[in-house]
């Protein structure tokens, strides 16, 4: 027998009691017309924002169409995961050139085994109160699927000028999941995009990968060169990309609403192996099967060593001046791979220049050193 209306709207108040009992920090309900977005998406996809995530592209409109993706699917109970972790180093790492800026979210272990099986759990939950088959199944980045749009529907928040979701009383740290089921069950409202005339997010970008509000040019962006790009990345972007080596959150740690974002209960969220703030060098110096044991059941460990050297050595690069760098580039020239050679002949370059500055400066007094530093700038007109 279908449940009543009223029925209905008892039940959508339990699955948020148990989402919440679960762990699960937001919780709103969804239908799953996402019309208005086909054509922005497809806007996005020619003007070749996604780079080479072919993924973006090759499942055509059914990112905006999650019915079809589980038949007889009507709604989407979506949720937000806290993953904000105890340790208070991220903007030491940041400011620290020697050190290597891992982002946020995959500090700890994965994300996606622990929020999909908790979706598992509510939808058992869900069958088991109401003795019915409800049909569900979990998403967690495990399917072509517009999340955000679907939890920015849930009232789950809004969608930043980042292109995030954000909650008024947890910023946008947290993940999203959603659980397609074929209960009727009443909608939550969407919230008010509460951005004003902010663009601090589009302002840090350090490659200016926000092109304008609401949209990302992700070939631009250092989480994409980073995580996503294959081969060797653009040496237009390897001095911008700093040390950060895994990611970036600059566009959330600039966001004013992060002020009030909570910290993850999630243990499995927090720091390991002192990856929010770990030396360059003692992360270059990791083996593969360092690289393959430290990071077991972690993100970072999908792009594989190769990429991991390949990130570390632009890092290496952009670091100061230093003979102990120099050494241990050297010492890799040569072991792993092209890819890995070519990032290090660039660190070398960098390095060798850097060497030269600080050999020149010490042999200037102070103000000589000033008036070149004016003049490289392009400041005064003459030398």
């Amino acid at each position: 027998m279908p449940l009543s209306d009223q029925q209905l709207v008892e039940l959508a108040q339990n699955i948020k009691q148990w989402a919440t009992e679960l762990g699960f920090t937001y919780v709103g309900i969804s239908d799953l017309d996402l019309s208005e977005h086909e054509q922005p998406l497809l806007d996005w996809l020619d003007k070749n924002y996604h780079g080479e995530m072919d993924y973006m592209q090759n499942h055509g409109l059914l990112r905006a169409r999650p019915a079809e993706l589980h038949p007889g699917s009507v709604r989407s109970i979506c949720i937000g995961l806290d993953y904000l972790p105890q340790s208070a180093k991220f903007a030491q790492t940041l400011k620290d050139n020697n050190k290597g800026y891992i982002s946020r979210y995959s500090l700890g272990r994965d994300y996606h085994k622990l929020i999909r099986n908790k979706l598992k759990q509510l939808g058992q939950k869900i069958e088991q109160q109401t003795e019915l088959n409800t049909g569900f199944r979990p998403f967690v980045d495990s399917a072509p699927i517009l999340e955000r749009s679907l939890a920015e529907k849930a009232g789950i928040g809004w969608t930043g000028k980042h292109t995030l979701i954000l909650n008024e009383t947890g910023g946008s740290w947290f993940f999203l999941g959603e659980l397609l089921i074929n209960l009727p069950l009443p909608t939550d409202t969407p919230v008010e995009d509460k951005c004003g005339n902010c663009v601090a997010c589009m302002t840090i970008c350090p490659t200016q990968a926000i092109v304008a509000p609401y949209e990302v040019d992700a070939r631009r962006c250092i989480s994409y060169l980073t995580i996503e790009k294959k081969g060797p990345i653009p040496e237009e972007f390897r001095q911008a990309i700093g040390n950060r080596i895994y990611g970036c959150d600059d566009c959330q740690l600039v966001c004013p609403w992060n002020r009030f974002a909570s910290l993850t209960a999630e243990d499995d969220f927090q720091a390991r192996h002192n990856l929010d703030s770990s030396d360059l060098i003692e992360l270059w110096n990791w083996q593969e099967q360092d690289f393959l044991t430290k990071l077991q059941g972690s993100a970072i460990r999908r792009i594989g060593y190769e990429y991991w050297l390949r990130n570390l050595a632009i890092a290496l690069g952009n670091a100061p001046a230093s003979t102990e760098i120099i050494q241990q580039l050297q010492q890799k020239l040569g072991a792993v791979s092209e890819l890995v050679d070519e990032h290090i002949s660039w660190a070398l370059e960098q390095q060798h220049q850097k060497m030269t500055d600080v050999t020149l400066d010490a042999g200037l007094d102070k103000k000589t050193q000033r008036l070149v530093r004016v003049v490289e700038k392009g400041l005064v007109r003459d030398a």
